[in-house]
């Protein structure tokens, strides 16, 4: 076996996983094919090319990717320092200057003496080292074929089919009411009754709501399980009325009859904390699916945790194939990290490839692997690539409700947030010492 440890996709991901493990004292070699083979988003062949927005999102401390970004800092991500040094004016956000981002991570990464980059295109998984794939939502079509292989999967997702996401506190449980159809199942759903004239208001706003335009290497048929909704509605009238929205097997228990259409809210973790609008995959603006959604009866204060959205990418179904180190079960000196293994963001993508490369060292030298406390911003991602439902996984990124609630919570949200913070970051510090990471 190879002494090394490969790491594949120059992303963020990929560049905060060879950060981490060389710092460590690993030798790494780092595959990126750009700029031999481009993909159809990126422009250049520099490491950590920021493809959409060049905001890496909140640094206040208060909410959860602020948690995220100072723990990422406090374990000494490359990201986070690169993003500081080269950071623009854009209030509590960390916006970049997108070409000195790229320029300092790739710098640091060829000056560094433990790590190798090769300009290569890898189409097969590595087996005679340990090896970390980190490739990103544009996996090319060879390398998806390796891992649809390894992985025994019929494909990959080539879609985030996501419906939005919403914190429960938000919702009005004075119209909406627990029940699964039929009495079946339980009351993991809540369910938002509509009359005849709330849903005609519904869907005439969903039709003339503005649409997000897809980007080129975007424009790829939909398959038919994971429509946009405003897709549905185009088909007619009453078409959501026979799908997501139908109200058979429903009584609101106000009045004792079926309503004339009901959406329905799974919750999305052992908390109820948040709960996911079934089969409201969307391409409406974050803007529209605000406005529009809010005429939903109980929803009509909603907070979004997650706005819906229906794009290509390429992630893996982790609950069924990864431990909660990131370690592939069918193979130990295999992981995955990055967007591949179901996170949103640019931040959760390379706090995920961090991790990794942390835990690709230690299964190196036949140390224990590590998984952060579930009370942190780190953990409560691994615990949702690890431990969610796999029948309805999709990509998240960090958000309060993911967070397991306190024991005593305050009535004042913003107080809660601040205790959640709070506890978010001592955990992270007593976790990294435990560990020597510190």
């Amino acid at each position: 076996m190879r002494d090394d440890i490969v790491i594949v996709g120059g992303g963020l991901a990929g560049s905060d996983a060879a950060w981490q493990a060389a710092n460590r004292g690993a030798r790494v070699t780092l595959y990126e094919m750009r700029p031999k083979e481009m993909t159809k988003a990126h422009k250049t062949g520099g490491l950590a090319e920021l493809v959409c927005s060049n905001s890496l999102g909140s640094t206040d401390p208060k909410n959860a990717p602020g948690i995220l970004k100072e723990e990422m800092r406090r374990l000494g991500s490359l990201i986070i320092a690169a993003a500081e040094q080269s950071r623009v004016p854009a209030g509590s956000a960390l916006a970049v200057d997108r070409d000195r981002f790229s320029l300092n991570i790739t710098q640091a990464l060829e000056g560094h003496p433990n790590i190798r980059i090769l300009h290569e295109e890898i189409v097969d998984i590595p087996t005679d080292c340990l090896c970390v794939i980190a490739t990103g939502p544009l996996t090319s079509d060879k390398l998806s074929q390796a891992i649809r292989a390894a992985t025994q999967s019929q494909h990959l997702y080539f879609f985030d089919a996501i419906s939005p996401i919403i914190d429960a506190d938000s919702i009005n449980m004075d119209i909406v009411f627990r029940a699964s159809r039929y009495d079946k199942g339980g009351d993991d759903y809540l369910n938002c009754p509509m009359t005849e004239e709330q849903y005609n208001t519904f869907y005439d706003a969903l039709l003339a709501a503005e649409k997000v335009q897809p980007k080129e290497f975007e424009k790829t048929p939909y398959f038919e399980a994971c429509i946009p909704i405003e897709v549905m509605a185009e088909r007619g009238r009453h078409t959501m009325q026979f799908g997501p929205l139908k109200p058979v097997g429903l009584e609101d228990p106000r009045t004792g009859v079926q309503p004339s259409a009901v959406v329905q809210l799974r919750t999305e973790n052992v908390h109820r904390t948040c709960y996911n609008m079934v089969g409201f995959q969307t391409k409406l603006t974050y803007s529209e699916q605000k406005r529009v959604f809010r005429l939903i009866p109980g929803l009509e204060q909603a907070e979004f945790l997650r706005y819906g959205s229906l794009h290509r990418n390429t992630f893996i179904n982790s609950p069924q194939l990864l431990t909660n180190t990131l370690q592939f079960k069918a193979r130990g000196r295999l992981f995955f990290a990055g967007q591949l293994v179901g996170v949103e963001g640019y931040t959760e993508s390379a706090a995920m490839g961090g991790l990794a490369g942390i835990n690709a060292v230690r299964a190196l030298r036949g140390q224990p692997l590590v998984t952060p406390p579930t009370t942190t911003a780190h953990g409560c991602l691994v615990s949702h690539i690890a431990l969610s439902d796999p029948k309805h996984f999709q990509p998240m990124n960090t958000n309060f409700g993911l967070f397991p609630p306190l024991p005593n919570p305050p009535r004042d949200k913003e107080k809660k947030r601040q205790m959640i913070a709070q506890r978010a970051l001592e955990d992270f510090e007593s976790w990294m010492i435990q560990s020597g990471l510190s």
